[in-house]
C-alpha cells in the first residue's frame, strides 16, 4: 500500500467501521491480556514473557499481534480496515521493541549500554511502524537500494547493510536468550559448582552467537568462505596486537576449568587480598574487606603467585601491637591480651589468641597480638580496632604504664653561644 492507497482508504472510512473495528481491537487486546493474566500469575518477576505486570513482556503484544491480524483479515472482506492495519504495525513494533529489551537486560542486568539500545530500537520500530501505515515504507526501501557503497569490487545497498544489521541483531538477541534460559533452567540445578557453571554459560553463549553470527551473515547472502580470509588475519592480529588479550581470555577458561581459584574464595595478589566476587573471561573481581574492588587481569593470576587462602586454611590471622614500660609485668600484660582478643564474639577459640614479646623497643617492650577469625569478608580493622580498645581499657585498669615516644637532642657544639644555657635534654 502506498500514500494514495493510504488517503483512499481514510475517504472510505465510516463512522459504523471505525466503531466494528475498534470493537474487534478492543475484543483482541482483552483476550491477549486475559491470556497473559493466566499463565503469568506464578511467573518471576524477571520473566522475558510476562514482565514485571504480566503484560509488560513480550508474549503480550506478540497474542495481541496475532489476534488484531487474523481480525483484520476477517474483516478485510467485508469493509475496508484502517484501525486494525495501524493497531498491527503497533503491536509488531512494541513485540521488536520489547524483544530487545527484555533479553538485554535479563542478560546484562548492570550495563550501562542497555538503555542506550532500547532506545534506539524503539526509535527505529517507531518510525518504520509510522513509514508502514501511510505508505512510505516501500519508497524509502527503494531509495534506500539506490545508495550503494563500494567495498574495493563489491557494491552494498545501503538497504541491505540496514537489514543485515537489523537481521544480525535479532538472530543475537535470540541466541542470548536462548542462553540465558538454558542456564538459569538447567546448569543453575545441573551443576552445583558455581565455577564450572560459569564456565558452561560462558562457553555456550559463545557457542550460540557464533553459530547466530553465522546464520545472520548466511541469510544476507554473506559468502561464509570468505570468512576464511578474516580469519588468517585475525590470528596474525592475535599473534602480535592482541595477543595479551587473547591470553586474558584463555587463561579466564584455564583457571575455570581448572578451579584452583573459585568464586568466593580469599585470594592474594601483589600485596592485595580479598575475596573473589567475580570471574570474567578478561578478567577477575577480587574485593577486600574494606569495600576496595581490585581488577585483576586472568593472565596475571595463571603466570604470578597467587596465594589462596581459602584452600590453605578457613582461618585468617590478624595481628596488632602495643608498646608498655620496661617495668610492666610481661605475664600481666600477655594475661590482658589474650583476654581481651578473647572477648570477642569473632575471634575463633581454636587456636587461641596469643601474645608474643617481639622486641626491646627503644621506648618499651613492644608486644604482638595473634588471633585468627574465619569471616575476613566482615571486615579486620572493626575487630582490630575492638581489641585494641579492649587492651587499652585492661592496661589503664591495671595501672601499666603505655609510654610515650621520648627522643633525646644532643648537641656537641653551639656557634656563638654557650651550649649550658640550653635546656636540658628531654
Amino acid at each position: 500500500m502506498n500514500l494514495d492507497d493510504f488517503i483512499r482508504r481514510l475517504q472510505e472510512i465510516h463512522a459504523q467501521n471505525v466503531w466494528i473495528e475498534l470493537a474487534a481491537l478492543v475484543a483482541c487486546v482483552g483476550i491477549a491480556w486475559a491470556v497473559c493474566r493466566w499463565f503469568g500469575r506464578d511467573q518471576p518477576k524477571d520473566s522475558i514473557w510476562f514482565g514485571e505486570r504480566t503484560f509488560d513482556g513480550l508474549l503480550f503484544p506478540l497474542l495481541a499481534l496475532f489476534l488484531t491480524d487474523m481480525a483484520r483479515r476477517f474483516l478485510f472482506d467485508v469493509q475496508p480496515g484502517l484501525v486494525l492495519r495501524i493497531a498491527v504495525s503497533v503491536f509488531l513494533s512494541l513485540a521488536a521493541i520489547r524483544l530487545f529489551a527484555r533479553v538485554l537486560r535479563a542478560v546484562f542486568p548492570s550495563s550501562g549500554m542497555v538503555r542506550l539500545i532500547e532506545r534506539t530500537v524503539s526509535w527505529l520500530a517507531w518510525i518504520a511502524a509510522v513509514l508502514w501505515i501511510v505508505g512510505l515504507l516501500p519508497a524509502v526501501l527503494a531509495e534506500l537500494e539506490d545508495i550503494t557503497l563500494a567495498f574495493g569490487k563489491t557494491h552494498v545497498s545501503l538497504r541491505t547493510i540496514l537489514e543485515g544489521t537489523l537481521s544480525a541483531g535479532v538472530v543475537l538477541v535470540i541466541s542470548l536468550w536462548i542462553a540465558t534460559t538454558i542456564e538459569k533452567r538447567i546448569l543453575s540445578t545441573a551443576v552445583t559448582d558455581l565455577s564450572m557453571r560459569k564456565v558452561a554459560s560462558n562457553a555456550l553463549r559463545a557457542i550460540l552467537l557464533l553459530i547466530g553470527l553465522l546464520f545472520a551473515l548466511s541469510a544476507v547472502g554473506v559468502d561464509l568462505t570468505a570468512l576464511s580470509v578474516l580469519g588468517g588475519a585475525l590470528g596474525v592480529g592475535l599473534g602480535f596486537g592482541l595477543q595479551k588479550l587473547a591470553a586474558n581470555y584463555v587463561s579466564g577458561f584455564v583457571i575455570l576449568l581448572e578451579r584452583a581459584i573459585r568464586i568466593g574464595d580469599n585470594v592474594k595478589v601483589d600485596g592485595f587480598e580479598g575475596r573473589v566476587t567475580d570471574i570474567k573471561t578478561r578478567y577477575t573481581l577480587v574485593r577486600a574487606g574494606n569495600g576496595r574492588e581490585s581488577i585483576v587481569p586472568n593472565e596475571s593470576l595463571i603466570t604470578s603467585r597467587v596465594e589462596n587462602l581459602s584452600l590453605a586454611d578457613l582461618k585468617f590471622n590478624i595481628t596488632t601491637s602495643i608498646v608498655v614500660g620496661y617495668k610492666s609485668d610481661v605475664a600481666q600484660v600477655q594475661s590482658i591480651l589474650c583476654a581481651a582478643a578473647t572477648a570477642q564474639p569473632r575471634v575463633l577459640g581454636d587456636p587461641v589468641p596469643v601474645a608474643f614479646l617481639t622486641q626491646f623497643a627503644p621506648d618499651g617492650l613492644e608486644f604482638t597480638l595473634n588471633f585468627w577469625v574465619a569471616d575476613p569478608a566482615k571486615g579486620r580493622d572493626n575487630v582490630r580496632s575492638a581489641i585494641n580498645i579492649a587492651i587499652l581499657e585492661g592496661l589503664r585498669a591495671a595501672k601499666i604504664d603505655i609510654p610515650s615516644p621520648q627522643r633525646v637532642l644532643r648537641i656537641e657544639s653551639l656557634a656563638g653561644g654557650d651550649a649550658s644555657a640550653l635546656p636540658a635534654p628531654l
